[in-house]
């Protein structure tokens, strides 16, 4: 996935990209988990930085867990 660190995004881009519901990038706003930008007067639009959804990818990214053994 090629994302523009410094460029801002809309919603439906976003949700595109990664294949989910534009709910799903609402919720994660709203949630905390996806930072966003609200632009313009009352509820305005909302943007979502490069940066964010890089972020947001790696903490949802899934990793090994690696056990020790115990003697």
């Amino acid at each position: 996935m090629q994302v523009e660190a410094t460029r801002l995004y809309r919603v439906k881009a976003v949700a595109d990209m990664l294949d989910v519901s534009q709910a799903t990038i609402y919720r994660a706003v709203e949630s905390g988990k996806l930072r966003a930008v609200r632009m313009g007067e009352g509820a305005g639009a909302v943007r979502i930085s490069g940066d964010a959804i890089n972020e947001y990818v790696e903490a949802c990214t899934i990793r090994p867990v690696i056990t020790a053994e115990v003697a």
